[in-house]
């Protein structure tokens, strides 16, 4: 602990200056209360004033804080009081707000058609298995509205997220009901609406270039299945259908040889003797 010498009083009027002998740094003390009641050597009085000061929040608002969902810590730090002085009062609003999410969980989610026959605390652990998550890591708290309505929350982690769900909680005959007050607590009393994400491999274009499918990798019997070739049109083996040259005529008893492209049409024996081709030519 550095001494300090007072050097003299501010020019604000309010504020002592002293100053470091070693190193010549000044500072300024607040010329108050404390500080006479410290220079007179006064300890009841240094008490009297701390209890003053910290008499400034009404233990009545300090509960009210912690009913609205503040923590001991949020309390204390936002009213500059100590933790043990929020921590007195604290306690039994603590003890409601964990008395109340504990009854919520016995509470039934109102659907369109009215309440559940199951409970809150059944559907969601439902949900989590569902899920996968463990439903014995997450915890419930809830905290008194402006409105003066009772607000139950769920928080719990999946992966490296942190989530939470909110329903409106009003006590009553059988447990009393809650609703559903944002999409993740939709979502939990709605377990068939989730479904199972699909694994999607990364790619990697190395890889997936060296496995590229060849005719040479299909397997033996996928190559009966490949599409036939398409007919060569300069192909002469192929048959042409004949037509006959009277509809009328049946020829099912006598097959004639069926002509070939680029190659003569040589006349049948009924053509020759009817002179066909003289009459033709």
């Amino acid at each position: 602990m550095r001494t300090l010498r007072v050097v003299g009083l501010h020019e604000d009027g309010k504020s002592i200056v002293c100053e470091d002998s070693s190193s010549g740094t000044r500072f300024l003390l607040p010329a108050d209360e404390r500080l006479r009641a410290a220079a007179r050597g006064d300890i009841t009085r240094l008490g009297q004033i701390e209890i003053e000061l910290e008499s400034q929040m009404r233990p009545r608002e300090i509960q009210a804080r912690i009913r609205a969902g503040e923590s001991v810590e949020q309390v204390a730090g936002g009213a500059g009081i100590s933790v043990q002085r929020v921590e007195r009062y604290a306690y039994p609003v603590l003890l409601e707000r964990s008395r109340t999410a504990e009854l919520a969980q016995s509470a039934h989610p109102v659907r369109e058609d009215g309440p559940d026959v199951q409970t809150l605390g059944e559907v969601v652990a439902y949900g989590f298995g569902v899920r996968g998550h463990d439903y014995s890591q997450a915890t419930w708290d809830s905290w008194k509205g402006d409105d003066g309505r009772w607000v139950v929350v769920l928080r719990w982690k999946a992966g490296r997220s942190d989530n939470r769900a909110h329903w409106a909680f009003a006590p009553g005959a059988h447990g009393g009901t809650v609703v559903a007050l944002d999409e993740n607590a939709e979502v939990l009393l709605d377990p068939n609406a989730y479904r199972a994400p699909r694994t999607v491999r990364a790619l990697d274009p190395a890889r997936d270039a060296e496995f590229q499918p060849t005719l040479d990798s299909v397997p033996p019997q996928d190559h009966a299945e490949l599409p036939a070739a398409e007919p060569d049109p300069d192909d002469d083996t192929r048959e042409i259908p004949r037509v006959p040259a009277d509809p009328e005529e049946d020829h099912a008893d006598q097959p004639r040889p069926k002509p070939k492209k680029n190659h003569p049409i040589v006349p049948s024996w009924e053509d020759v003797l009817l002179g066909v081709r003289s009459q033709r030519g």
